[in-house]
């Protein structure tokens, strides 16, 4: 057996290990039994996305649940950040979002936060490890239990949610006269989104909302903005906005149809901050990942810059230590600490227009602030994950891309914690040079370690 928790929770295909109905039977059992609290039944909130295997897996989590003794409350098709949002501010002693965030349907998984809405960190994550991996012990433990637990609807929840959003807005902060173009990627924002944005007055415009189970993430959401640049540039809208299939991430369209990353939208909200007084130890997060524009343009503005390891659970790791408030991901995802435990793609949004309202300047000129390099990433299929540099070809292939780039750029090589891939970054002076220099390390590694 080896390790389930990946970078986000435990993620894979849909009925295959270790996405399997058992396995979320099991984890239900394993999380019921570790937040269950001296005299108290364990209440234990779940929310998922519009993935067609979402239905069994809750089933499956609702029933190890209450095998144990545990309380189950349902959700429905929520953002991610709304269940961390929920568990907390209804005194639940952890929340699972069954979600596998921007991958396609047919992937699932499983993420869990604790009673203050903050995700496990690795030693929680190890205990329910060892549970998972001694099924006598949890089927022993669940025959001891006469009094199973019950199952509650939540009618209220993403009503909840909305209000919460809106009460991290200034109190006359209103849309109106703003036209607005949302991508919900039939995923977990399709019904919340255009509701709080219709409700502050904008108008709005919103695609891939109309789930079937298969179509999330299809050709639309935060890594394929291209019909949501359409649309903006055909409506004349003032921005466009687009969410991952879990709704924590955002990346936004200007004005003129063009992509502004999830750097930017770091960049133009710690800028806001700094000025505003806000920006707490004058300092951001971001990732190895971020665009080396990203440096330059903290640099230029004097607001200290951290980097963290790839995934959000790294970047809040270093926000916590280093007493920061912003921070986030080139993908899209951020996280504002003096609002919420986790990233949220709708919190980012509101964000982004209040400091649109406040400059009263286009999205186009803010992003200004940050040149993006050429920046090419791609994603090499692989069927194990040895150690990179104790690959020979791939070290020296690495090694002399790094020689040619020498100060016009950098490489960075490594796997997905949630995927069977291995990502190559490459950052240079022209697209075109970056691009081959990224192909020539990608090629390699399909040699040595592709599916």
């Amino acid at each position: 057996m080896g390790k389930l928790f990946g970078t986000d929770g435990i993620r894979g295909v849909a009925n295959r290990y270790p996405m399997t109905a058992e396995m979320a039977l099991n984890v239900g059992r394993a999380v019921a039994t570790l937040f269950m609290k001296e005299g108290r039944k364990p209440r234990i909130i779940i929310g998922k996305d519009t993935r067609i295997s979402c239905t069994m897996l809750e089933y499956a989590l609702v029933s190890g649940i209450c095998s144990m003794g545990g309380e189950a409350y349902l959700s429905g098709v929520l953002p991610t950040p709304a269940i961390a949002w929920l568990t907390s501010a209804n005194g639940a002693d952890a929340g699972i979002v069954i979600s596998a965030s921007h991958n396609p349907y047919y992937d699932n998984g499983i993420k869990i936060f604790k009673h203050n809405g903050f995700k496990l960190s690795d030693e929680r994550e190890a205990g329910i490890e060892k549970l998972l991996f001694d099924n006598d012990r949890l089927a022993t433990m669940c025959r001891s239990v006469r009094d199973t637990g019950h199952v509650h609807e939540m009618p209220a929840a993403r009503n909840s949610y909305s209000q919460f959003l809106k009460t991290t807005l200034p109190a006359t902060f209103s849309l109106r006269g703003m036209k607005i173009v949302l991508d919900c990627s039939n995923g977990a924002t399709y019904q919340v989104a255009p509701e709080i944005f219709t409700d502050l007055g904008a108008d709005v415009t919103s695609l891939y909302v109309s789930p079937d189970g298969k179509n999330i993430n299809a050709g639309c959401g935060s890594q394929h903005p291209e019909t949501l640049a359409a649309t903006v540039r055909e409506t004349g809208a003032d921005i466009g906005l687009a969410f991952d299939g879990d709704g924590d991430r955002l990346i936004a369209v200007n004005e003129k149809g063009e992509s502004v990353t999830g750097d930017q939208i770091l960049v133009i909200c710690a800028r806001y901050m700094k000025g505003q007084g806000t920006l707490r130890n004058n300092m951001a997060v971001s990732t190895v990942m971020s665009n080396i524009g990203l440096r330059l343009a903290f640099r230029a503005l004097g607001i200290d810059h951290r980097m963290a390891d790839v995934g959000d659970r790294y970047v809040m790791k270093e926000m916590i230590a280093s007493g920061g408030i912003i921070g986030g991901e080139d993908s899209g995802h951020m996280i504002f600490l003096d609002h919420h435990t986790t990233g949220d793609g709708i919190l980012t949004a509101l964000r982004l227009l209040e400091v649109m309202q406040a400059e009263e300047k286009p999205l186009s000129e803010l992003a200004g602030i940050m040149e993006v390099f050429p920046q090419i990433l791609l994603n090499v299929g692989v069927k194990h994950k040895p150690e990179i540099s104790s690959i020979p070809r791939i070290r020296e292939a690495i090694q002399a891309v790094e020689a040619a780039l020498g100060e016009k750029g950098r490489v960075l090589v490594r796997y997905s914690g949630t995927q069977p891939l291995c990502r190559v970054m490459a950052e240079g002076p022209t697209e075109a040079e970056t691009r081959r220099y990224c192909q020539q390390i990608a090629d390699v590694i399909e040699a040595e370690l592709g599916q």
